[in-house]
């Protein structure tokens, strides 16, 4: 192995690196790609196993292991690499570095350095990175090959933009969790929501987050600078929320490369992008012209320095271990790494003497690998110290038990609560992934961290489902992708249950035509959802229209007036000249349809409402005899009392004493009936027509449908019926009873008249409600009981006797006529008046006598 077989691979985002890289290494028998990211590395890892199948390739992080037994091909963080490029079976045929210039991160960058130095294939080697490499490589591995790529697309700079006006396919970064929240919160209420990745976030949740960007579902995402590191995402322009950042010491100013690299994920393959900063947040931040000549140009000072850190240090003991680690580069290129959290971590163990008996050589190389494991929790030094303590107390007697393991990992097996807590429960599992992942230090290896990956998987799905539901309106997203299309195509349908719905996400209700807004959008979405709605409504509202009218107006009710169809009004009925031809009032909805789809659409409604209103065709007939001038003037003025009572009226409205005897013929033609105490259209009172008039609204009493001959009494009573005591009887039933009354007083041809009561409990009123209808209609009644007082023989029936005087407005039931009292009938010629005969003296001692006489009476 020689360095020309050396390939160091540099250009901008956007070249394809990592892309070769991956064809190099199918093309040889095995081989290795580091990766900055387990996010990264399992990417590749997928694609590598769609080329050479699952058995073939292995996926090694420090919290995930895949390894077939024959896997030739391994995908891993660059921590987990193994180094010097040997593999399970000997050398590596291709080996890869990915992101190499990581070399000059200050936490991580002594590993990168020790790849690039030390890690070879045994055919061919790739070193993959920024331009800024350059110089470095050529002065540690001067005969390296260099191979410059530049980049697919162009990256330009523009203005700043308000979070209102960024483009679709937009990526905002942040340097704070705060600002991060804060942003995709703004973008859910203004653009429908975005997508979140920030380095906190685990693995599994960032590719569910950014698959929502990938998709479509959401055009914006918002990120920290973990984008700028092995995110492909189809990104048309890049939004800096700021240009400074801590650093882990201080607060300091972006450098040139770090914006570059972050802006550098705008456009992808041929297709350009651009970047910017957001205006309007507080502090406005702008590049300056020599950053942005930087960026667009792709020119930046060359990296001159390599963190490195002794990669194979001595374990005699403790302080050795802390020498070596601290010792000095051997090239000018190289500069001892700043103190890492492990380093920090084995310090400070050292320091409060709890591994002061550490003393053999692998109980010390056992401790560091104890110190490094990484702090996911990032809770700093301190804190990661106590944990490895911990940690390292059960360690040094052996394994840790596979109870206690599964004990810790079944606490922290929760999906509850917010998107912080979640975090946090994620980050301490990512920290038990790790520890069963390393060979000796957990019984039942295999089944433990397949119980944490397990548990993991949970907690991202948690978390991505609360991340989407706190930064992620579907509905708004959908709707501003859409609202700039012509409004015919629109993805807006509308359900058989009147659900209004944008690609399948509700946005309201139709209730009839009358579009309501979903009651579970917040305040600010009704302007949007109301906007959507009106674009694509005429259309669909014509559709609709069309198919209730060809159905026969199904499920369409006509009630007090108004036109109902599922619980919305439709349209209302309002008076017109003639009551059997309402005019129909159609609702502001239907108004708005297209003026073929409403003609039609009425005219057919029309139709429907005639078919309802049919039953008061003799209402129809009595309307146009009203008109009729040869009907009279005292005729018409009780036809028009008539259709104003619906049907039916009392005498004493109708003005029936001024009406000639000479019209009464006429109107009996027409159905009028001439009653002791109404006058009515006995077919204006069946339940049919009791139920149009109710319907149309032009009578809005109470309604009884069956329009029983007798029902309870009360204070308001339905239409059609006239009070009988603590009941109530229809007219015409009411009128039945008093005809017979009057024959039955005829017939007698006397002033008092027995009257048998069978006939009108028939009907079901009781004896008092009779008695009560009976003295309305002008007769007394008399009790037998009463008149056989002191009288030998049987008691004397009840009789009755007829008094206009006591009801002047009650007629007889001959012919409709006031009649004269004293007489039995009203149609006799009026002849000399009588002298009233001199009482009867009853003989004395005659009982039997005195009763005739009275019953004469």
């Amino acid at each position: 192995m020689t360095d020309a077989t050396i390939k160091a691979v540099l250009g901008p985002t956007n070249t394809g690196k990592t892309h070769l890289a991956i064809e190099r290494m199918c093309g040889h028998s095995s081989g290795a790609i580091g990766f900055p990211l387990r996010l990264l590395a399992r990417e590749v890892y997928d694609r590598v196993v769609a080329i050479r199948g699952d058995k073939a390739v292995a996926l090694i992080t420090g919290e995930e292991r895949i390894e077939p037994p024959d896997a030739r091909y391994f995908l891993c963080t660059a921590e987990a690499m193994p180094r010097g490029g040997g593999g399970p079976n000997g050398p590596l045929a291709f080996v890869a570095l990915d992101e190499a210039q990581l070399a000059a991160d200050r936490e991580r960058g002594h590993v990168f350095t020790d790849h690039l130095l030390n890690t070879r294939g045994r055919e061919e080697t790739m070193l993959l990175g920024a331009s800024t490499l350059e110089p470095i490589v050529r002065a540690l591995v001067p005969k390296a090959e260099i191979v410059t790529r530049p980049r697919f697309s162009t990256l330009t700079h523009i203005s700043p933009r308000k979070l209102s006006r960024l483009p679709p396919r937009s990526a905002i970064v942040a340097f704070s969790a705060e600002q991060v929240y804060a942003v995709a919160e703004m973008l859910r209420r203004f653009r429908g929501g975005a997508a979140v990745v920030m380095g906190a976030l685990s693995p599994e949740t960032r590719n569910k987050q950014v698959a929502l960007f990938q998709s479509g579902e959401v055009d914006y995402i918002v990120a920290t600078d973990a984008i700028g590191m092995g995110l492909n995402l189809d990104v048309t322009h890049v939004a800096f929320a700021g240009l400074t950042k801590f650093d882990g010491q201080r607060q300091r100013r972006l450098i040139a490369a770090e914006m570059a690299q972050i802006a550098g994920r705008a456009g992808r393959h041929h297709r350009d992008g651009t970047f910017g900063t957001l205006a309007g947040q507080g502090q406005s931040p702008e590049f300056t012209e020599e950053e942005v000549y930087a960026i667009e140009e792709h020119r930046f000072a060359p990296l001159t320095k390599l963190f490195w850190r002794e990669p194979e240090p001595r374990y005699d003991s403790i302080a050795t271990l802390i020498e070596d680690l601290e010792a000095v580069p051997p090239e000018p290129e190289l500069v001892r790494a700043p103190e890492a959290t492990d380093l920090a971590v084995l310090k400070r163990l050292a320091e409060d003497g709890s591994v002061n008996d550490v003393k053999v050589p692998g109980q010390v190389r056992r401790l560091w690998e104890a110190c490094r494991l990484p702090d996911f929790r990032q809770h700093g030094p301190e804190t990661h110290a106590r944990f490895v303590a911990r940690l390292w107390r059960d360690l040094r007697g052996g394994y840790l038990g596979a109870d206690f393991v599964a004990a810790r990992i079944a606490d922290l097996d929760r999906t509850q609560g917010d998107i912080d807590t979640l975090q946090g429960r994620i980050a301490a599992i990512r920290s038990w992934a790790y520890i069963c992942q390393r060979p000796d230090w957990v019984l039942a290896r295999d089944e433990m961290a397949a119980r944490a990956r397990s548990v993991e998987a949970r907690l991202s799905d948690a978390l991505h489902a609360r991340l989407t539901e706190r930064f992620v309106n579907r509905r708004t997203a959908i709707l501003m992708k859409n609202l700039g299309q012509d409004p015919a195509l629109l993805p807006v349908t509308l359900a058989e249950d009147g659900t209004v719905a944008v690609e399948e996400e509700p946005i309201g209700r139709v209730e009839g035509f009358r579009f309501v807004v979903d009651h579970r959008a917040n305040h600010a979405d009704h302007r949007l959802l109301l906007s959507a709605a009106e674009k694509a409504l005429p259309r669909l509202l014509g559709e609709r229209a069309q198919a209730l009218a060809a159905g026969g107006f199904a499920g369409v009710t006509l009630d007090e007036g108004a036109v109902r169809w599922n619980g919305s009004d439709i349209a209302h009925l309002e008076p017109a000249q003639l009551a059997t031809s309402p005019r129909i009032v159609p609702t502001r909805e239907v108004t708005a349809l297209s003026e073929p789809e409403k003609g039609a659409f009425m005219a057919a409604l029309n139709a429907w409402v005639a078919a309802q209103l049919a039953p008061l065709e003799p209402l129809a007939k009595l309307e146009a005899a009203s008109r009729d001038p040869a009907a009279g003037s005292e005729a018409r003025a009780l036809l028009l009392n008539l259709i104003d009572g619906h049907g039916y009226a009392t005498r004493e409205r109708t003005g029936i004493e001024h009406l000639p005897r000479e019209s009464r013929p006429f109107l009996r033609k027409l159905g009028v009936v001439f009653g002791a105490l109404d006058v009515f259209a006995p077919a204006l009172l069946k339940p049919a027509a009791r139920a149009a008039f109710h319907a149309s609204g032009a009578d809005r009493r109470a309604l009884e449908e069956a329009m029983r001959s007798v029902i309870p009494g009360g204070r308001r009573l339905p239409a059609g019926y006239r009070p009988a005591g603590e009941q109530a009887v229809r007219v015409d039933v009411a009128e039945k009873l008093l005809r017979t009354a009057h024959e039955t007083r005829a017939k007698a041809a006397r002033r008092y008249f027995v009257l048998d009561p069978a006939l009108a409990i028939s009907t079901g009123l009781t004896e008092d409600s009779w008695k009560r209808l009976m003295g309305a209609a002008g007769f007394k009644w008399q009790s037998g009981r009463k008149l056989a007082e002191g009288a030998l023989g049987p008691p004397a029936p009840d009789r009755w006797s007829w008094h206009p005087g006591a009801n002047r407005n009650a007629g007889s039931s001959w012919d409709g006529s006031k009649a004269k009292a004293g007489k039995p009938t009203g149609n006799r010629p009026k002849g000399p008046r009588r002298e009233k005969p001199a009482p009867a003296v009853p003989r004395p001692g005659n009982a039997f006598a005195a009763l005739a006489d009275l019953i004469g009476k």
